[in-house]
């Protein structure tokens, strides 16, 4: 018997005891819905647990009060409950899309990403998005019936298609990678429409904790100051607000009010926004709003300038910072010389990963390297790099 959330009480909602189901057929729980043991899934897999040492910005030993993808990812699952909740959404599902959504990234942030791209070239190229479907669906070995996690069909078509659609106008299946193609020939997820509603509105709940604790962490780094930002619509007028409720605060205090005043800013922007599609769209159910010709949540036009001018700062005043541009490109560097070492001598590799290989320089050898070095931490990365090419490391 399928367990309903009574959470999700709008008629649009996701509904847990209507799911389509898993890929490989399983006793349902007495105690949980499909969404909640989704969820659990993902908090339980190796691949969340490693999120802890995998950085963003900056490199794990940069400082410890900097977000990691593991806290990114619990303050995303935060803001998405709660926005949830308040739409009448499934939560559950929310939560899940928002821890889940990260696991594909590689070691060192998008410097890691765009390393791994590169070297990925010729095999097919690299997308964290597709290496999050890879993990759940193959990588994660944990159950005797199948590999992966087993999730539903709609957690996995919410981790593909949060962002939107990803076959539209001019770009067709063979665009679309590699991890992606081969999970469609076994499942269908509809890559042609939008995902439910709550898979939107963790993809917007990304978007609202990553510019926010961006400027915090940023702030905190010493990367530009509270008056570098006080030019910038909405986010200079929510801290000159603070500063004048309260002459003399410390600044860390300022910081963590105003972007606390941000983040429920753009909250309430989200609702209004998406209280007037609901309003004009009138879905009946989940599949009306996946058939949509537009997201369902979003934010208004003017949030939107608002995040443009921000993430635009952010950019340059942080992202191509010299100081992260240093550690990125060391990051870079490392990342690549273990593609190059490990492709060329897959006998270097663990046992267990040399599994699946075809031979030096090989396309399923480049595939198990880049499975291998995506699931690296930031930490142990740059541990395997010194192991292999220090001379003096005696773990060699």
């Amino acid at each position: 018997m399928l367990i309903a959330n009574p959470a999700a009480t709008a008629p649009y909602a996701t509904k847990a005891e209507k799911t389509r189901g898993r890929l490989f057929p399983e006793a349902e729980s007495a105690t949980r819905t499909a969404f909640q043991r989704d969820r659990d899934r993902i908090i339980h897999s190796g691949a969340f647990r490693r999120l802890k040492y995998k950085t963003q910005v900056f490199v794990y030993h940069e400082g410890d009060n900097y977000r990691t993808r593991l806290s990114h990812s619990l303050e995303v699952s935060q803001i998405a409950r709660s926005v949830a909740r308040v739409l009448g959404l499934d939560e559950d599902l929310a939560e899940t899309l928002a821890l889940a959504h990260d696991l594909g990234h590689t070691p060192f942030g998008h410097a890691g990403e765009t390393a791994l791209d590169e070297c990925m070239a010729e095999y097919g190229g690299f997308d964290h998005n597709a290496q999050t479907l890879r993990i759940v669906t193959k990588l994660e070995r944990r159950y005797a019936n199948f590999d992966g996690l087993n999730l539903t069909w709609e957690t996995l078509e919410g981790l593909v298609k949060h962002n939107g659609p990803v076959l539209v106008p001019g770009i067709g299946m063979d665009d679309l990678p590699r991890a992606i193609v081969e999970y469609a020939e076994t499942q269908d997820l509809e890559l042609a429409t939008y995902a439910g509603p709550e898979a939107q509105v963790a993809a917007l709940a990304d978007d609202i904790a990553y510019n926010n604790h961006d400027i915090d962490d940023g702030l905190r780094a010493g990367l530009f100051s509270i008056d570098d930002l006080l030019a910038l619509p909405l986010v200079g007028n929510v801290f000159q607000g603070v500063i004048d409720r309260y002459p003399g605060l410390e600044t860390t205090r300022i910081i963590h009010e105003a972007v606390r005043e941000l983040i429920g800013r753009m909250i309430a922007d989200v609702m209004d926004e998406t209280r007037a599609r609901l309003a004009e769209a009138k879905p009946e159910t989940a599949e009306d709003i996946r058939a949509m010709d537009r997201p369902l949540v979003a934010f208004t036009p003017e949030m939107n300038e608002h995040n443009a001018a921000l993430k635009a700062f952010l950019f340059e005043r942080m992202y191509r910072h010299y100081r992260v541009n240093r550690s990125m490109s060391k990051a870079q560097r490392i990342v690549q010389q273990l593609f190059e070492l490990l492709h060329g001598s897959p006998d270097q590799l663990p046992p267990e990963w040399q599994q699946g290989c075809d031979g030096p320089n090989g396309f399923k050898t480049a595939r198990r390297v880049c499975d291998f070095i995506a699931g690296m931490t930031d930490k142990f990365a740059i541990e395997e790099h010194q192991r292999l090419f220090d001379l003096h490391d005696p773990r060699s």
